[in-house]
């Protein structure tokens, strides 16, 4: 089993920046993929970002490239995402995937006022 615990949420300002965290415990071994995905309300849940452990090759959803940055530490078993510029139609509840989507996290919440 592998757990993973995401922090960093919170309301910030539209043009503002927030850094989420996501650390995962448990059989973090077995760990190859990590990702970010995202659900605002209303919505259904989408795809934000992912970075494969092994190379740190990362992936983005189309629309936020160059805004959104992934980032790992291996060595704490964490991984990083960078938000910069953020817009209202950023508010969502941000959640952690591992492990190609077998492991969640509980979810954290960003608020992004106008």
């Amino acid at each position: 089993q592998v757990q993973l615990v995401e922090s960093g949420g919170g309301l910030v300002q539209a043009g503002g920046s927030l850094r989420l965290s996501c650390a995962a415990s448990g059989r973090t071994r077995s760990v190859n993929h990590m990702a970010w995905f995202r659900q605002a309300p209303g919505k259904e849940r989408e795809f934000v970002t992912a970075v494969t452990w092994s190379d740190g090759s990362a992936y983005y959803t189309d629309s936020l490239k160059g805004r959104f940055t992934i980032s790992r530490d291996n060595a704490k078993n964490t991984v990083y995402l960078q938000m910069n510029s953020l817009k209202p139609e950023d508010t969502a509840i941000y959640y952690c995937a591992a492990k190609y989507y077998a492991y969640w996290g509980q979810g954290t919440q960003v608020t992004v006022s106008s």
